[in-house]
């Protein structure tokens, strides 16, 4: 029916849109802290942005504009432009008021420190220096990051039956300060699909609550967390569903991404849960679980604490009982039901599964057939050092 090839070229994959990332400053040693994603054609947008209260001026600047379509999106690393009043969003009209006559109805996202103003002048002069025809995705992606360790971006060539195809892309920043209400992050993707706006965005808002709503580091949410998807139509294409299993592809990949980059990260887990009176609960105990520091701690130290997960099972206010739990490492099951199979011998073969990268952790509540799958990260000590001088 259609198929999703994985291709290169992230935000700049869909036809007409070009992305560049350059220095302006903002960062020591001549470092990337700036980039554009700009489409020849205006784009509809569905966004999803922070649910902290304390909203960064570039999400208020957005949401006043009401009803509106763009092909501009200005990004900026090193300071967050939050908790700057007033003074932050008139900045930030300042500064879109320098850009060149190709652009329409600009947008602005950033990200850094936050109750700093922006240093405008670098900025507007940074502004100058990008080439709008230039299609660097990998600058682009460099540029947006903070404490990542590595640029995150993915795109996918969707192709129909009948030999049409349409585009997505997509690149995010995000390490720290992720939390299951979005994360501390940045994401900007990109289609040429012939997509309907509300289509879009309620597309997206399914997609937010299986991927980003999914990812954890450390509990807390940021006050610039932005979702931006930019439709420009240009391929006259579009497959519903196609559409929607490749977004999700991409937003997953993203999100993973993120908690595998979570600041002194070593592990990435997954926490897949079932069984739970329904999906709501299912999605509660696997959102505990990412953010229990008991068992974050655990995953660092290799320790296949399973005492730990069932607590956090029990303590996070869902329907849950001791006789129908069951809780495995990958497929080493440490109990079940009742039955405690943690033996020397289970212990080491769940040990050799904790010292993996990446792995999975099974939660069956055996209540009904609610289920959720959260990601999460341990927490070591380069943790708190990356955070202890995070201004500096």
């Amino acid at each position: 029916m259609y198929k999703l090839i994985k291709v290169d070229g992230g935000v700049c994959t869909a036809e007409g849109f070009y992305a560049d990332g350059i220095s302006a400053g903002l960062k020591p040693n001549n470092v990337k802290d700036m980039a554009f994603v700009y489409s020849d054609t205006l784009c509809e947008t569905a966004t999803a942005f922070t649910t902290n209260k304390m909203t960064a001026a570039p999400i208020r600047h957005f949401k006043a504009k009401g009803e509106f379509q763009t092909n501009f999106v200005l990004i900026n690393a090193k300071n967050a432009n939050a908790m700057t009043g007033k003074a932050g969003i008139e900045d930030i009209e300042e500064i879109l008021a320098t850009l060149p006559e190709e652009v329409h109805n600009p947008v602005m996202s950033s990200t850094g420190v936050i109750g700093v103003r922006l240093p405008k002048e670098k900025i507007i002069a940074g502004a100058r220096l990008f080439d709008l025809k230039k299609r660097d995705a990998n600058a682009a992606a460099a540029a947006i990051m903070t404490t990542d360790t590595f640029s995150k971006q993915i795109a996918y060539r969707v192709e129909l039956e009948d030999g049409s195809c349409f585009h997505i892309g997509a690149m995010a920043k995000g390490a720290g300060m992720i939390n299951p209400a979005m994360a501390t992050m940045l994401c900007f993707i990109t289609t040429d699909a012939k997509v309907d706006k509300d289509e879009m965005q309620n597309i997206l808002n399914d997609n937010v609550k299986r991927t980003f709503n999914a990812a954890s580091v450390d509990g807390d949410t940021s006050t610039n967390d932005t979702v931006m998807l930019l439709s420009n139509a240009k391929s006259k294409v579009y497959h519903k569903e196609a559409f929607t299993e490749a977004l999700y592809k991409i937003m997953r990949f993203l999100a993973r991404e993120m908690v595998r980059d979570g600041e002194g990260a070593t592990k990435l887990v997954t926490y897949e849960v079932s069984g739970a009176k329904d999906d709501e609960e299912a999605e509660i105990v696997a959102k505990a679980l990412t953010n229990s520091l008991l068992v974050k701690t655990a995953l660092y130290g290799e320790d296949p604490n399973w005492g730990r997960i069932a607590s956090t099972v029990g303590a996070s206010g869902v329907e849950a009982y001791e006789e129908s739990l069951k809780i495995s490492f990958e497929d080493v099951c440490v109990y079940d039901r009742g039955e405690l199979y943690f033996d020397a011998v289970m212990e080491q073969k769940a040990g050799e599964v904790m010292k993996r990268d990446s792995f999975t952790i099974y939660c069956d509540l055996g209540i009904g057939d609610g289920k959720f799958t959260a990601f999460g990260c341990d927490l070591g000590y380069e943790y708190v050092k990356i955070n202890a001088d995070y201004r500096t």
